[in-house]
């Protein structure tokens, strides 16, 4: 399997007044700037096979904006990536070929911790995605055995490629 973990573009901010953090949308710059960096996404990688989102609103979003760069991919809600635990995550993987692509949209630091044990490392925290930020990892067998970081890039980066 080629995962690719996207996190989410930058949302409004926790504690904003009157508004539940499972309810923050992304800011108009949010948006804006993760268009032109999903443009870069979509030159650089084809569009996958799959493409899960968390459920709430501001990966919905981040997924969403991605999905029309790359054309015809549809997202699909998966619980297990607003915060759900590895083998939470891991199941919810596990139900797609070895030989696809899987784009996921998460959240911090559920993303790093995922790319860390996915890596080998109990160190997650030093490979914290900025926002709208991507990874891609090649996983040749379960993901209980791990797998290869392909490629590692901020937000900034796949602007560029844009």
């Amino acid at each position: 399997m080629r995962l690719l973990m996207i996190r989410h573009a930058t949302a409004v901010p926790r504690g904003a007044p009157d508004m539940p953090d499972d309810e923050r949308p992304l800011t108009k710059r949010g948006v804006r700037r993760f268009r032109r960096a999903a443009e870069g996404l979509a030159r650089l990688m084809k569009r996958p096979d799959t493409l899960l989102s968390s459920p709430l609103p501001r990966a919905v979003q981040t997924a969403e904006i991605a999905a029309k760069a790359w054309g015809k991919v549809e997202v699909e809600e998966e619980p297990a990536l607003a915060g759900g635990s590895y083998n939470e995550i891991a199941t919810a993987l596990g139900r797609f070929p070895a030989e696809s692509t899987v784009a996921i949209v998460g959240h911090e630091p559920d993303l790093s911790t995922l790319l860390g044990r996915l890596l080998g490392t109990s160190h997650g925290e030093r490979l914290t995605f900025k926002k709208g930020g991507v990874a891609l990892v090649d996983v040749p067998g379960s993901l209980a055995d791990g797998g290869t970081l392909a490629w590692y890039l901020p937000p900034r980066i796949l602007r560029r490629l844009a």
